[in-house]
C-alpha cells in the first residue's frame, strides 16, 4: 500500500500487477517477479526494487521535482527517521492488530507492549503535526513519504477501534479523504 500511495497520490503512472496473499501459489507468483519472494516490487527501467522505503526512495530520485520527502534538510530527516521507525518497529502491535485493509474487527486485549507501540505512534504524529501544522493537514505539512509510511497504521486504528491518541484523530481523519487513499479503501471492499 505504501509505494501505492505515493505513486497515486503524486500522479505517478504505473501498472498494478495484483497478487492475492495466502493462496498456494501466491509465493510462486511474487517470485515471477522478484527474486527477494516479498512485495511490494518495483520493475522499472530493467530494475527491480522491494520493499516500501526503497521503493519510495527510487520514486524519490527518479522525480526530484516532486515533494515526496518534505522540503528542508531538517524535515526530510525526521520524515526519514520516522519513516524508518515505522518500517522496521512496533512489533506487538503488528502482531496484536494484523493489518486487515478496510476490514472492521473486534479489538483484541492489548499487552503492554501493543499499547506502548500506540502511544509511540501518537507521539510521533503529534510531534510532526504541531511543528508543521500551519504548512497543512498531514505530517510535515502536505502529503508526503512520511504519511504513506503510516496510513496503514491508521488503517489498523480503525479496524480495531483503537481510541485515538489525543490529538491525532484529525490526522486519521486528513488521511482518509486523500484520493489515493479512498481509492485504495474503495478497491479493498471490493476486493472483500
Amino acid at each position: 500500500m505504501r509505494p501505492w500511495l505515493v505513486l497515486r497520490q503524486f500522479g505517478l503512472p504505473f501498472e498494478e500487477v495484483p497478487i492475492a496473499l495466502d493462496r498456494p501459489d501466491t509465493r510462486q507468483r511474487i517470485l515471477r517477479h522478484s527474486a527477494a519472494g516479498r512485495v511490494p516490487i518495483l520493475e522499472a527501467d530493467g530494475l527491480v526494487v522491494w520493499e516500501s522505503l526503497a521503493i519510495i526512495e527510487f520514486l524519490a530520485e527518479r522525480h526530484p521535482d516532486l515533494p515526496i520527502w518534505p522540503a528542508t534538510a531538517a524535515a526530510r530527516a525526521e520524515a526519514r527517521a520516522i519513516s524508518a521507525e515505522m518500517h522496521a518497529g512496533f512489533p506487538a502491535l503488528r502482531e496484536e492488530l494484523p493489518f486487515a485493509g478496510a476490514a472492521r474487527l473486534a479489538m483484541p486485549e492489548l499487552t503492554a507492549a501493543a499499547l506502548a507501540d500506540i502511544e509511540r505512534i501518537g507521539d510521533i504524529w503529534r510531534a510532526a503535526r504541531a511543528a508543521h501544522r500551519d504548512q497543512g493537514a498531514f505530517l510535515y505539512g502536505d502529503f508526503s513519504a512520511a504519511d504513506a509510511m503510516y496510513a496503514p497504521v491508521a488503517l489498523r486504528f480503525l479496524t480495531y477501534g483503537v481510541a485515538m491518541p489525543v490529538g491525532c484523530r484529525d490526522y486519521v481523519e486528513n488521511l482518509l479523504v486523500l484520493p489515493a487513499l479512498a481509492d485504495w479503501l474503495r478497491a479493498a471492499e471490493t476486493a472483500g
